[in-house]
């Protein structure tokens, strides 16, 4: 999977291997961002919701464009950005601010997928695509739309967009959660953000939870 090099700033210390990880971010987070470069080599994106699925580290993304967004007829390799949970730290909360003269930073879980996508028009597949599609988002916000693709006034909306399946060949996980960091900074850095009224700091909070932060640090890079 590792075949190009990283398409961000990635020490060690920050670095997430294990896919389940991804697995979590994207389920809490299926709004993602797709960059990709036209005819003449300009940055394009689009801001999309996402359904993912893994078998082992196989990995598919499944979404679709409105039929008028230029990025559904770009070409090449393309990258997608997970965007997690994020919040500022202060270097008041750290036990050692004074010895170590600590400073402000941002903890943050992001992922970037790179590959090329398969783009389709085929009104069967769409139509079990928004059918999935809607499925998936509803029961997020207690209701039970569903698309029929039995009824012509709903399947005739399926002329209006184009889909894409996305099976990255390179996924790169970044938790940047405090682990260059002695564990009685991360711990005070977890309490803090766990007390916090932002979903964003909670979220933070819970991932250093699920790092397992007092164990023994990383070393920085």
């Amino acid at each position: 999977r590792l075949t190009h090099a990283a398409t961000m700033y990635l020490p060690r210390a920050f670095a997430e291997t294990d896919l389940a990880a991804l697995d979590g971010l994207i389920e809490a987070h299926p709004f993602v961002t797709l960059i990709s470069t036209d005819a003449d080599g300009s940055p394009f994106a689009s801001h999309l919701p996402v359904l993912y699925r893994r078998d082992g580290d196989a990995v598919l993304i499944e979404g679709h464009w409105a039929k008028p967004n230029p990025q559904s007829k770009h070409s090449g390799e393309m990258l997608m950005i997970v965007h997690g949970s994020h919040a500022y730290v202060s270097p008041g909360v750290y036990p050692d601010k004074e010895a170590a003269a600590r400073v402000p930073t941002w903890n943050y879980a992001v992922a970037h997928l790179r590959g090329r996508l398969d783009v389709y028009h085929d009104e069967a597949a769409l139509g079990d695509l928004v059918d999935r599609m809607s499925q998936r988002f509803e029961a997020t916000v207690g209701r039970d739309w569903r698309f029929e693709m039995a009824r012509e006034d709903h399947r005739s909306q399926l002329r209006g967009i184009v889909g894409f399946r996305f099976a990255p060949d390179r996924i790169d996980l970044k938790f940047k959660l405090n682990q260059n960091h002695p564990a009685a900074n991360q711990l005070a850095v977890r309490d803090d953000m766990a007390t916090r009224d932002d979903p964003d700091a909670r979220g933070i909070a819970a991932l250093m939870r699920a790092g397992d932060i007092d164990l023994p640090i990383r070393n920085h890079d």
